[in-house]
């Protein structure tokens, strides 16, 4: 007999799920994919109505068709209306829209003073109440929720107290960063110190803390230990599903550029402006060898990064800007690539970040450039054969990266081969490995 004869049954609430798009739904969806079997099949609560920026229902066919997905009507405004009033929006300059920027300004504050620990709380009254009737109408041995929004783990803990049901946080960020780097944030200290007390009282409830990096995996711990916790804390980083790689790779471009793509969203965080220098500081140097190079970027682009990318406007450069692309038509994207670019900024704690979408990038098996602090990215990118690391402030190294690639590529026709396949990244394993998890804090194992 396999796991799969003996499944028990974990309840996984996340604010996002498919069809929602963007790369925190990838890890719920392949955890919900892989865990059946190895003999916890999952159960969903998500919201009926989640207010976020992009749909993708490529992600759907990750789902076993017998998944039970409850959904809960959220109070949130649309996401739409939410941009409209963000700090983010205000693109435009002069004295005429002066007035209409301080009133915007004035709503945001005031929703960020009431709602915490996120606009998402409002879902909190559906979220529980769906929860309560799930748990009762099927029986399941654990919780597990995901964040941000933190809110979700405020539902796991009012669903904990209730059933004694060990409960399971999975942080794919620390608390503290999202609410440093997250656009529109602006919390003051009081606010901060109020989450901080939230954060703790329900660390003190959790079995089980995950994170997603090392670094990460260290702070939490501190964090239960300044809580009065007993969690176990462990790291299950992001990673790959091979059966997303396993569609024959795109055709050969038949172009004479060099490509470099960026795949996800461009924000605070994530800043172009140290990449865009070094291609603006080629474009200077040697103008010939700059019009060789092709810059593409797919994902949203806040309106900062937006401006930063218009400097690429007067040099040859060819620039291709895509919006969020569902997941499978990335992935041929990723592919196409001579080099991927992965983008952190020097910011404090930055160094603790691991995006998501290099897991993928290692697994596309094409020379990564990563722009960045030494910190987790770094760490991971240790063992990959084709790695090419900067420090965000290391403008010339990076010119002189590009300069050399682009030099090489004029030589040669035919692509770097590159060997990698690491199993601690494989979807399939971390799900095992949650798997084992649930299986100790619930004192159960298959067959029991």
């Amino acid at each position: 007999m396999t796991p799969s004869d003996f499944q028990r049954r974990v309840l996984f609430i996340t604010y996002a799920f498919p069809p929602v798009g963007g790369a925190g739904v990838q890890r719920v969806t392949k955890f919900v994919k892989y865990l059946p079997g190895f003999g916890w099949t999952p159960s969903i609560l998500t919201p009926s109505n989640p207010s976020v920026p992009v749909l993708d229902s490529s992600l759907s066919s990750d789902i076993p068709g017998d998944t039970i997905v409850r959904r809960a009507r959220t109070f949130e405004p649309s996401y739409a209306l939410k941009n409209l009033v963000s700090a983010g929006s205000g693109e435009r300059s002069g004295h005429r829209f002066a007035a209409l920027r301080a009133a915007k300004d004035a709503v945001r504050h005031t929703l960020i003073r009431m709602l915490h620990p996120d606009p998402q709380v409002l879902w909190y009254p559906a979220g529980v109440r769906a929860g309560r009737r799930l748990l009762k109408d099927v029986r399941h041995e654990a919780i597990i929720v995901t964040g941000p929004p933190f809110s979700t783990f405020l539902i796991g803990a009012a669903l904990h107290r209730e059933t004694g049901l060990p409960l399971v946080l999975d942080y794919r960020d620390e608390w503290g960063l999202a609410n440093r780097f997250l656009e529109n944030k602006g919390y003051g200290r009081l606010a901060v110190r109020f989450q901080s007390v939230m954060q703790r009282r329900v660390v003190r409830k959790a079995s089980a803390i995950v994170a997603t990096t090392a670094s990460s995996a260290g702070t939490l711990t501190r964090i239960r230990d300044d809580a009065g916790g007993t969690a176990r804390v462990l790291c299950i980083h992001n990673g790959f599903d091979p059966d997303d790689f396993a569609r024959p790779a795109p055709p050969a471009r038949r172009d004479s550029r060099y490509r470099i793509v960026y795949a996800g969203t461009l924000w605070n965080l994530t800043s172009v402006a140290p990449l865009i220098d070094a291609v603006s500081a080629l474009c200077r140097q040697s103008p010939e060898v700059a019009a060789r190079l092709e810059l593409v970027l797919a994902g949203r682009r806040t309106t900062d990064q937006q401006r930063t990318l218009t400097r690429l406007l007067e040099t040859p450069v060819h620039v291709v800007e895509h919006n969020y692309m569902a997941h499978d038509l990335v992935l041929d994207l990723m592919r196409s690539a001579d080099v991927l670019c992965a983008l952190l900024t020097d910011a404090p704690g930055a160094e603790r970040v691991l995006p998501g979408k290099i897991f993928e990038y290692m697994a596309c098996r094409r020379p990564i450039l990563a722009i960045a602090p030494p910190g987790d990215l770094w760490q991971v990118l240790e063992d990959y054969p084709a790695a090419h690391r900067y420090e965000p402030s290391d403008v010339g190294g990076i010119t002189a990266f590009l300069a050399r690639r682009l030099q090489e590529f004029e030589t040669s026709a035919t692509k770097q081969a590159i060997m990698w396949d690491d199993p601690r990244y494989n979807r399939r394993e971390q799900a095992r490995t949650l798997a084992g998890l649930l299986s100790d804090i619930t004192g159960s194992s298959p067959g029991s």
